[in-house]
């Protein structure tokens, strides 16, 4: 069986490779994955930058 894994990513890397990783897991594009994650900062007054640290925290390296 070919099992999906969700990995930061080591080719689209900006930061932490924690929105390439997500975009490659779904087949989306990054920048995408990216534009959604500054929103999310934004609108959570800071919530999504506490949870990027976590996901550049939890998740493996490719």
């Amino acid at each position: 069986m070919n099992e999906k894994r969700l990995l930061k990513s080591a080719v689209n890397r900006m930061i932490c490779g924690v929105c390439g990783g997500i975009g490659e897991y779904f087949n989306v594009d990054p920048t995408v994955i990216r534009l959604i994650w500054v929103i999310l900062s934004f609108f959570s007054v800071g919530a999504g930058i506490v949870i990027y640290i976590i996901a550049a925290v939890i998740m493996p390296d490719a």
